[in-house]
């Protein structure tokens, strides 16, 4: 192992809260409300800027939400529709719901999703199973949908005259004002599905479709996914009192994929046109989206190892197709949704080119006019594009990787403006107009915050100020927060890497301290952040440990080439990088260094997992959740991304999966995992079990009957929460 040692401290930033004041508890991080104050989801301004309409949980029942708005002119806030008005009684989710939701990281009952029309007159929101329709005005939202089937990925056609929704694995639309119901697709069903987005597309290319209305509402776009290709695995589902055996079509890397076809109907006419996307049909489908011209469909093709994405134009008129872009790399090329197209037939797209992801314009053609945005700094997304004043909102790290915030970029001059400006953490929310937008902002000390601004930064209003007052739920525990440093230190092959540090309460710099390291460290993610979140952290600081963590190279927001080291290597680079971080805090004299725990779910559970066999001399100690354990039990279109697929590299597998360390294990080791998890399956873990138990390993295993991936549920939660700490407490010999 090539051992890298951390040195010189580059940066750190340091907030201060009052001290001594009521300890957090375990019951209390997790009791209704929540210490973070009121929460509000699914914020959204009206298409005609009115108005802002947001979830929000009952007071009695946080998890059951309801549709809520604020009136812009008034300053008004008001209930629009109660969820147990409309519905009362059990939700009984389809399968397929079930899994949607789980993949959208969507929880609660209730309302839980809704969208306005594009002219603002109408909002349709699914509950139940079934869909209300409420036009702006009326006393009352219809139940314009009510079947025994469930109904799901609920829309608005374009002008609002029709809605569209899936059942039963077939495409539908209402005619609003006949309610005349149309099927698209009626020979769905088994392994063939319409319009509905397969498991990888949603897991891991975060599309949650597979239709999309055309601007003129004359055509509809759709997939057909044909799943008989995957393999259908047998799992089973434990329960606390029943098993399900339950058959489901994985996709494990290096396997079969689903077959996609895309398809253009013409409602008038019924006919249909597919959609030539090449002799070769193992491929990926991760974008569709129609043109301003209702005739032209522009679509994404990725080839099945991901170093190739085309962006196309498909001609339903002609049926003739055009390349625009090819993106091609040595590794991988991320997705992303910044594909936006001109009044002028130019568009906007983002790419990695030169390492960093920014903003770029090309003409119709396909040819790059300008490089909107450059630097050694990553785009987030772009929000929204003002064409009259030619400019283009976007989010970024302009001004550092730990903060997001609001900039403009002009299209003439690629002039750059910071539009957000408090130190923090900032998610946007443009209105159509682009004249205002919503900020829910937060800060490490500073629970969310949303308020509405004009597109020049000014705050128009509060939309949920959360002010930790003394009636805020975490008024009695604020000035016993502990609030961390941030800082850098660099690795001995010059790598800067950011970290977070709590130091415990009644920090005393002549004892020493235990440690508690809580990683990630895969891609597309980022722990280090200025920005409110895992109360927990703040928690084991107070029980009396040193609380850690780094993002090393592999993850977000640093750059594709910061990246791009795990590639066909994972658990390698990652593994290094913390590591250092270890050496790093062995600087401090008031680090226990026999007494350095690691935490991690999911990847970060893998993660936990090679540390501790790789590195026992530094991680005395692990809890590791719903873990991938070998990788060739993942699916395709991750894992493929990064470690090509087992066929093409079977070396690159095996030292990946965490059974070549296995036996290396020296220190306790506790692993739990969800037992009717489809995303890491649960064999993940019981394999490695029968490993260690057959080298006659010491190990302690807590699994949690009818949990997904997520692990949800408030009991579920404390007893996790509670039993990590105790894991900790009882092998470093803590006391309470």
């Amino acid at each position: 192992m090539i051992r890298l040692f951390a040195c010189l401290v580059i940066i750190t930033i340091t907030f201060t809260i009052p001290v001594s004041a009521k300890k957090l508890t375990i019951e209390r991080l997790f009791a209704s409300p929540s210490l973070s104050g009121p929460s509000v989801r699914g914020l959204k301004i009206s298409p005609d800027g009115t108005r802002v309409t947001f979830l929000k949980g009952k007071e009695s029942d946080h998890e059951r939400l309801d549709l809520w708005e604020y009136h812009i002119a008034s300053g008004e806030t008001r209930l629009l529709f109660d969820s147990d008005d409309l519905h009362s009684g059990n939700e009984a989710l389809s399968d397929e719901e079930k899994a949607r939701r789980e993949r959208m990281r969507l929880s609660g009952s209730g309302i839980v999703s809704y969208q306005w029309s594009k002219d603002g007159t109408a909002l349709l929101f699914p509950l139940a199973g079934d869909v209300y329709y409420y036009k702006v005005g009326d006393k009352k939202a219809r139940k314009v949908v009510s079947t025994p089937e469930f109904e799901t990925d609920v829309k608005f056609s374009p002008k609002a005259n029709y809605i569209s929704y899936i059942r039963e694995q077939n495409l539908y639309v209402l005619d609003l004002q006949s309610g005349k119901e149309t099927a698209i697709t009626q020979d769905g069903g088994g392994p063939i599905k319409y319009g509905m987005a397969e498991f990888v597309a949603q897991e891991e290319m975060k599309r949650m479709t597979g239709y999309w209305w055309s601007g003129d509402e004359s055509k509809i776009a759709f997939t057909k996914v044909d799943e008989s290709p995957v393999e259908e695995v047998t799992r089973s589902e434990i329960y606390a009192d029943d098993i399900k055996m339950i058959k489901q079509r994985y996709p494990f890397a290096g396997k079969n994929n689903v077959v996609i076809e895309l398809a253009v109907i013409e409602l008038d006419s019924n006919k249909v046109t597919w959609v030539d996307l090449g002799k070769n049909n193992d491929i990926y489908l991760p974008r569709v989206k129609w043109t301003n011209d209702s005739n032209q469909l522009s679509f994404q093709w990725q080839s099945r190892d991901q170093k190739t994405l085309r962006l196309n134009i498909f001609d339903t008129k002609t049926k003739k197709q055009k390349r625009l872009i090819e993106e091609t790399s040595n590794t991988w090329i991320n997705l992303h949704d910044d594909l936006y197209f001109l009044t002028n037939d130019n568009f906007i797209w983002t790419s990695e080119r030169d390492n960093f992801k920014h903003i770029y314009l090309f003409d119709k053609t396909g040819k790059q006019l300008k490089q909107l945005t450059r630097g050694d700094w990553v785009v987030d997304k772009v929000e929204n594009i003002d064409q009259k004043r030619g400019l283009v909102y976007f989010t970024g790290r302009k001004d550092t990787p730990l903060e997001r915030h609001l900039y403009s970029v002009s299209i003439n001059t690629g002039d750059i403006k910071k539009i957000t400006s408090r130190s923090g953490f900032h998610t946007i929310t443009f209105a159509g107009d682009s004249q205002t937008y919503i900020n829910n902002f937060s800060s490490i000390n500073t629970p969310p915050q949303v308020s509405l601004h004009k597109s020049t930064g000014e705050r128009l209003a509060w939309l949920s100020e959360n002010k930790v007052d003394d009636n805020h739920p975490l008024a009695d525990y604020k000035n016993d927060l502990i609030t961390p440093e941030f800082g850098t230190f660099t690795t001995d092959d010059n790598t800067k890497l950011y970290y977070r540090l709590y130091k415990p309460s009644n920090f005393d710099d002549s004892k020493k301290y235990p440690v508690f390291i809580y990683l990630y460290g895969g891609p597309i993610a980022q722990t280090v952040t200025n920005r409110w979140g895992n109360l927990y952290l703040t928690y084991m600081a107070q029980q009396g440990y040193v609380v850690f963590t780094v993002d090393n190279r592999g993850s977000n927001y640093r750059g594709k080439a910061f990246e791009d080291p795990l590639y066909r290597a994972m658990g390698k680079i990652e593994v290094k990088d913390q590591v250092a971080g270890v050496k790093f805090l062995r600087t401090f004299p008031w680090v226990d260094k026999e007494k350095i725990g690691v935490h991690g779910h999911s990847y970060g559970g893998y993660m936990t997992l090679m540390a501790m066999f790789q590195a026992p001399e530094y991680f005395k100690a692990g809890v590791s959740g719903a873990p991938v354990t070998d990788w060739a039990l993942y699916d395709t279109h991750y894992t493929e991304r990064y470690m090509g697929t087992p066929q093409e590299d079977p070396q690159a597998y095996e030292e990946s999966s965490v059974f070549p360390y296995a036996t290396n294990l020296v220190g306790p080791l506790l692993i739990y995992h969800g037992m009717a998890d489809d995303n890491v399956l649960f064999k993940n873990s019981t394999k490695l079990y029968k490993v260690l138990q057959d080298n006659n390993i010491q190990f302690m295993t807590m699994d949690y009957p009818g949990k997904k991936h997520s692990i949800r549920g408030k009991k579920t939660r404390m007893h996790r929460a509670t039993m990590i700490r105790n894991f900790f407490d009882l092998h470093f010999g803590i006391k309470r």
